[in-house]
């Protein structure tokens, strides 16, 4: 959690230097960022292999979007999700995500959770498996719960339907606009 600063602030901006094994990926999940974010922080450091040394800027404060501050918010050009607590007045939970990428649009508008479900069932719509069947990849009617599962173990869904908030079993799109509408969250963070 973080405390809300003067109104429209959260957090503080970071450095680090950059170990020889780092990548932005692997900075990103360990700084709850995500990769974009990092990408366009730090436009002159090779994203892949920064080097031993290399002073990365990581964009930790945040402007909080123009919205009720309360339940879930989303803001889509910024690929966050924004969570203020009922229990805790005046703090807030927040987490990088993925979007739907250009021609799979993620919505906009008010929505709800409609559930949680733990270790859920994907039943991958029509369009996305001739999508796929496209490039002869063919994905079955259901994906089980498991590491094939690109749910992960949590989903929220939305009122909107076909559209969820979930873990993912690839957390290194995570901060990009790679999903066919859905909001990505890392495992760790859809499981808080």
């Amino acid at each position: 959690l973080q405390i809300v600063e003067g109104g429209e602030l959260v957090g503080e901006a970071q450095t680090l230097e950059a170990r020889y094994e780092d990548t932005f990926i692997k900075i990103a999940r360990q700084y709850n960022l995500g990769y974009e974010e990092l990408v366009q922080a730090n436009p002159t450091v090779n994203p892949w292999l920064p080097g031993e040394g290399t002073e990365i800027f990581l964009p930790t404060r945040f402007v909080l979007p123009y919205a009720p501050r309360q339940g879930i918010v989303i803001n889509l050009p910024e690929l966050r999700l924004y969570y203020f607590p009922a229990d805790r007045p005046g703090w807030v939970i927040t987490h990088p995500i993925s979007i739907g990428r250009m021609d799979w649009r993620t919505p906009l508008g008010a929505s709800h959770v409609q559930s949680k479900v733990l270790n859920p069932t994907w039943y991958p719509p029509e369009s996305i498996r001739m999508e796929h069947a496209l490039d002869n990849r063919f994905l079955p009617k259901i994906v089980a719960p498991g590491p094939n599962n690109p749910l992960g173990n949590h989903a929220l869904r939305l009122s909107l339907p076909g559209y969820l908030i979930h873990g993912t079993n690839k957390p290194s799109g995570v901060g990009m606009r790679v999903t066919h509408g859905c909001i990505r969250m890392f495992p760790e963070d859809i499981e808080a």
